[in-house]
């Protein structure tokens, strides 16, 4: 291994370890606990060292929403391949995706809360948030119904799920009603 590799391969390690112990903290004790000097001190790396990875917060939450956007898709993905028929598949995605807000909720508010400097629904959309949303369309379009856009119906439900997730969280839902919710969503928003 050369020396050029080496260092690469230690600057990726620490780029991995910064995004780690930022999403780390941010779980514990929210994103406001997330300051460049505390990531410094937990990191036990310069403050420059830090910047020599990421400008700022800014992109430490971009790093984060990106790490959890393919967590996002791939749980979607496991819990939607598990699951028999059209509206089972439905129901085990959005089952996947609120269960996934709840466990995450510093993550969640990364990909969809606060600004990580990251392109939404455009051409300059990393990746990874490309593939989350192709997570969803592959499992909705077959349940859009007739003369309705896959893309479009995935928007709205997604849109939903965003909601019950949010407003669950907050306290603004009761939570013993949170399996009902989804049986309905997708009762009467999927069409199978």
């Amino acid at each position: 291994m050369s020396v050029q590799e080496r260092k690469e391969r230690e600057r990726a390690a620490r780029e991995r370890l910064i995004v780690a112990t930022a999403r780390e903290l941010a779980e514990q004790q929210g994103w406001d606990a997330v300051t460049t000097r505390r990531l410094a001190e937990r990191i036990e790396y310069s403050q420059p060292v830090l910047y020599s990875h990421f400008r700022g917060k800014r992109e430490i939450i971009g790093a984060v929403a990106l790490e959890g956007a393919a967590e996002m898709a791939a749980t979607m993905r496991t819990a939607a391949s598990a699951a028999d028929g059209p509206r089972a598949r439905v129901t085990a995605l959005a089952r996947a995706y609120l269960d996934f807000a709840e466990r995450n909720p510093a993550v969640y508010d990364a990909l969809f809360q606060l600004d990580g400097g990251l392109a939404f629904a455009n051409e300059g959309t990393p990746e990874p948030l490309k593939d989350a949303f192709a997570a969803l369309l592959e499992n909705l379009a077959e349940v859009a119904g007739d003369g309705v856009h896959p893309g479009l119906f995935t928007e709205v439900f997604w849109a939903a799920l965003h909601g019950l997730a949010t407003l669950t969280r907050a306290g603004r839902l009761p939570p013993g009603d949170a399996e009902r919710r989804v049986d309905l969503l997708v009762d009467r928003l999927a069409v199978t």
